[in-house]
């Protein structure tokens, strides 16, 4: 099925179909105001060119029903990541063909005042007016076909600059119907109400959690932003029964105080990815629900799932297709070796690329991006640049990435955009950033720098705050001050040397404190 046939199917539904905060919508109410959002963004749109829409909007209604009205109308929706900032926005908002952007009041200041096409805001008159005016428009006819575009959803690049994914109907209503039907959602009898707190310019919110709820019927429950503190209240407060996640959630709500009611709540089971076993077990346990955690990305290309029985350390089973090769011959790697400790023995033999190569799996391409789209697919398989080592039992370990990017707190971070960033300060002479691996999950961000004049960590935090540009998650959490930084006989920096040595030693670095700016 396609997203515009799950919707309507839920037109004359009278079951809730969305909550936010006091608020509630009804499918059917959801359906008739997707197809006003729909109608009024039509009346705005030049139908000769592209009929896309950005997004640059928290998790509120609105971004929802502008994707209900996309579905309905034909439209697609950019969706915009509010960690980034003017000009990267506008870059975003040219490359994807935008006619319009539709923010709210609180986010126009990340757009630059010279955006070249129009900016509405939702809690703006005009939006208000507009809605008005076509409040008794109907659902166009016409079909959506599985394979037509519907959202342009960027992941970060290693040359700094974000792809957009093509996400078509499929992509969403495929995920959907499978998850739901997995986990067992549905809206007969005791309703399940799936809980999104994850962003929804990310593929995990709009596939894992929105997707699900709308081909079951279930309700969606709506969180602004997520909250580690707010997590189990609201939870209770919308009962949910199924939240997804993406990178650390877990974490930080297992940071927060224990109470000896924690399992007393209704949430049955929580699906997402890049969770660490330890974080996973302990979840499952102070909660009371099921923890399913599996390996994908936007492009939804290379699916690896954790199963019962699975070694320590391990992603888990690769689908039928997804093997481990090497990219210089693009022969399966050998099995990987391991000592009586658990060591490695063989990681030049049995590290590879994970791949699928059966083809591209539900990856639809990126948009206007044929140089990156081709070396996804190389020789008709797509290589997802993620290395990975297989033992001989078929189970499949991450071992790091390809690409001179970072993997921060669920989200990509290309090195070079930060490096600009920090070579703008007129201390530092030469920037080299890194990853290194957080005590969690994922990476943190390192760097070393070579300075020709003083730089305090004062100075240094002073700086980063003032960069517009710098999201939170790309603030250094470790800064080398050196002499000099490795290099090949070709004066290019050996930055897996830089990363080989994992975090700095305590007192060989300024450290940023965990939940703030300053470095000490």
């Amino acid at each position: 099925m396609t997203v515009r046939e799950h919707l309507l199917a839920r037109a004359d539904d009278p079951r809730p179909g969305l909550l936010f905060e006091d608020r509630s919508w009804s499918w059917a109410e959801v359906v008739a105001q997707s197809n006003t959002v729909g109608a009024a963004v039509s009346s705005l749109l030049d139908p000769q060119r592209p009929a896309h829409v950005a997004v640059l909007l928290d998790n509120v209604p609105e971004f929802l029903l502008v994707l209900g009205g996309a579905a309905l109308h034909g439209q697609v929706v950019v969706g915009l990541n509010s960690t980034r900032r003017g000009a990267a926005l506008a870059g975003d908002v040219a490359r994807t063909d935008v006619q319009l952007v539709l923010t709210s009041a609180d986010l126009r200041h990340l757009l630059p005042d010279d955006l070249p096409v129009p900016v509405l805001e939702i809690d703006g008159e005009r939006w208000a007016a507009l809605l008005a005016a076509h409040a008794a428009d109907v659902v166009p006819d016409g079909e959506a076909e599985p394979d037509d575009l519907l959202m342009l959803i960027f992941t970060s690049g290693t040359s700094g600059d974000p792809k957009a994914v093509r996400v078509t109907h499929q992509k969403i209503a495929g995920p959907g119907t499978l998850l739901g039907e997995r986990f067992g959602l549905s809206a007969a009898e005791t309703q399940d109400v799936a809980y999104v707190a994850m962003p929804l310019f990310h593929s995990n919110a709009v596939m894992a959690g929105w997707a699900p709820a709308l081909a079951t019927g279930s309700t969606v429950a709506l969180a602004r932003k997520f909250s580690a503190s707010g997590f189990l209240p609201d939870v209770r407060r919308y009962a949910a029964t199924y939240a997804n996640y993406v990178g650390k959630p877990l974490t930080y709500i297992l940071e927060t105080p224990e109470r000896p009611d924690d399992a007393d709540n209704p949430l049955r089971l929580m699906f997402g990815n890049e969770a660490n076993e330890r974080d996973i077990t302990a979840f499952a346990t102070r909660f009371g629900c099921d923890v399913v955690d599996s390996y994908s990305s936007t492009e939804n290309a290379v699916i690896v799932q954790r199963r019962p029985g699975m070694p320590a350390g391990s992603l888990g089973m690769p689908l039928d297709g997804i093997k481990v090769l090497s990219s210089d011959s693009h022969d399966e790697t050998p099995d990987a070796v391991f000592d009586a400790t658990g060591r490695l023995t063989n990681p030049d033999e049995a590290i590879g690329e994970l791949v699928n190569t059966a083809g591209a799996g539900a990856f639809a391409g990126y948009y206007k991006d044929d140089d990156a789209e081709a070396d996804r697919m190389r020789g008709g398989m797509y290589w997802s640049g993620d290395l990975a080592y297989r033992d001989a039992d078929g189970w499949v370990y991450f071992a790091g990435r390809t690409g001179d990017w970072l993997r921060v707190d669920g989200e990509n971070l290309a090195a070079a955009p930060i490096e600009r960033v920090l070579l703008r300060h007129p201390a530092v002479s030469e920037a080299a950033v890194y990853a290194v691996p957080d005590d969690k999950v994922g990476d943190q961000v390192a760097c070393a720098l070579v300075l020709r004049s003083e730089l305090t960590p004062v100075d240094l935090e002073a700086f980063l705050s003032a960069q517009a540009d710098l999201s939170g998650k790309a603030w250094p959490r470790y800064v080398q001050v050196v002499d000099t930084l490795p290099r090949t006989a070709t004066n290019k920096v050996l930055k897996r040397s830089l990363a080989a040595a994992g975090v700095p030693a305590p007192g060989t670095a300024w450290v940023r404190a965990a939940r703030g700016t300053s470095y000490g």
